[in-house]
């Protein structure tokens, strides 16, 4: 992405001395939040696939998808070293012999190094920390925590049904465990959040020795609680301008260390209800890469010296 900014392939470049591909799974499971143990329907910007890609209604298993995804990123970008991303829902709510047998599926594929674990933060316990942290000795290991915004009133507007005592119980609970790498997802731009609370959230995680951030821009899907407010006119999506001022702050308050593994959002084509700007990835990260050298922005330039709030 840039020299500003510590991405994720070169922290992988620099670990493995080659390009590193993440494949995405859908791996069939649900969350609590649209299970009913918590709530039903799930947070307001989640649709009925919880960002995956739906493969698993579709019947594919995880070595199948891996495999499928392979054939395509080979021919592209030539890659041989893959991380298995579970990404579509919370991939660590089922009992431990049911994760145990779908993570070695994927850490069966030939070619494949590590894996993702996308999941929330009251979906984590000690036996799935035991767990991941045993993979963790052969394989690299990242459990990717939804956190989406560390003020509880935005977690409670966006029906998230955790709050940030979870997600700190979370994070002590695995911080200890030197064979995970914990990456944490942001929503820029949710309802009724404020600037300086966005800023906040950045210095908050600052300070708990994270070793990674996924950002993302809040848009709309098709058939959520978010589409409605939307169409009754009830929400507005941030422009491209407002996104990137934001982020251009937000990142100077992380770490130099701290892995950025993406700066924006990348939504399904057919699901994407608004903003239309989203989709264009080439733009977006052209702008993102001129405002921080027009700003002379650096990753870490504000740690510790509480600006922005």
């Amino acid at each position: 992405m840039s020299s500003r900014i510590y991405d994720f392939n070169t922290y992988l470049r620099t670990l493995y001395g080659e390009r590193v591909q993440k494949i995405t799974i859908d791996a069939g499971f649900t969350c609590p939040n649209r299970d009913g143990t918590k709530a039903i329907g799930g947070c307001i910007f989640c649709n009925h696939k919880g960002s995956g890609t739906g493969q698993s209604i579709a019947g594919l298993s995880v070595k199948e998808q891996i495999l499928m995804a392979q054939q395509s990123i080979q021919r592209r970008y030539k890659a041989r070293k893959f991380l298995a991303y579970f990404q579509s829902f919370s991939n660590t709510y089922a009992d431990i012999e049911t994760l145990k047998r779908l993570y070695e599926e994927a850490l069966s594929v030939e070619g494949v190094v590590g894996l993702c674990i996308g999941t929330r933060p009251d979906c984590i316990d000690t036996q799935v920390v035991d767990l991941l942290e045993n993979y963790g000795r052969t394989h690299l290991v990242w459990l990717e925590l939804g956190l989406q915004s560390f003020h509880d009133k935005t977690l409670q507007r966006i029906n998230r049904g955790h709050g940030t005592k979870e997600f700190l119980e979370a994070i002590e609970l695995t911080r200890s465990r030197k064979k995970i790498n914990i990456c944490v997802h942001v929503i820029l731009g949710l309802p009724g959040e404020t600037r300086s609370e966005m800023i906040d959230t950045s210095r908050r995680l600052a300070a708990l020795e994270i070793h990674g951030i996924k950002l993302h821009l809040l848009y709309v899907i098709k058939g959520t609680a978010l589409a409605t407010l939307y169409q009754q006119g009830e929400y507005r999506c941030l422009t491209r301008e407002e996104y990137i001022d934001i982020l251009c702050e937000f990142i100077q308050h992380l770490p130099p260390n701290v892995v950025i593994q993406r700066l924006i959002s990348d939504p399904h084509p057919d699901e994407l209800l608004a903003p239309a700007w989203v989709m264009d990835k080439g733009e977006n990260r052209r702008k993102i890469e001129e405002a921080m050298e027009q700003r002379d922005i650096r990753q870490g330039d504000k740690v510790g010296n509480g600006q922005g709030q």
